[in-house]
């Protein structure tokens, strides 16, 4: 039989206005934005900004913008596939139908389509920034802080001192 005091509730503590109002602890916040395309016929690809802003201590920059494309989002997910020990979200999907020729409009350059992708590619980067061991990973780092992707660097973890 249990008593009453077992199933008491804990007494919150009442929310200050200096507390709702300051910065939270530890904030991690990335937006996808501005799509662009670029290139004529075969070479055409559209990038968008990859910004970030954080106060955790395991990233170097606490704000930082870069360019990337489709395709950097699915190195970064292969890597974190490879070298992690996370479930990796998946990414929005290819559209390959969108990509056939003799098509009536612009296809994956419709700016309907470029939209749904860049809400998708924003929820998978917060998903996998927001897990504490791809916090580690030399490959999220490189992709959320480095303009150039180096795709020979050497895997491994951020050494935090």
């Amino acid at each position: 039989m249990t008593t009453p005091t077992a199933t008491a509730r804990i007494s919150a503590k009442k929310q200050t206005l200096e507390d709702a109002y300051s910065p939270p602890a530890n904030f991690l916040e990335i937006d996808v934005s501005d799509p662009q395309t670029h290139g004529v016929a075969k070479t055409r690809f559209t990038d968008y900004e990859v910004r970030m802003k954080t106060n955790l201590p395991v990233f170097k920059l606490k704000d930082s913008s870069v360019r990337r494309r489709y395709s950097d989002f699915e190195w970064l997910r292969n890597e974190l596939e490879r070298d992690s020990k996370i479930v990796v979200p998946p990414l929005p999907g290819k559209a390959l139908k969108r990509q056939l020729p003799f098509r009536g409009d612009d296809g994956i350059f419709e700016d309907e389509f470029i939209e749904e992708r860049r809400k998708g590619l924003e929820q998978f980067i917060n998903k996998v920034a927001g897990h504490p061991l791809a916090q580690n990973e030399k490959c999220l780092h490189m992709f959320l802080q480095e303009p150039v992707i180096d795709k020979n660097y050497v895997p491994g973890k951020i050494r935090t001192t």
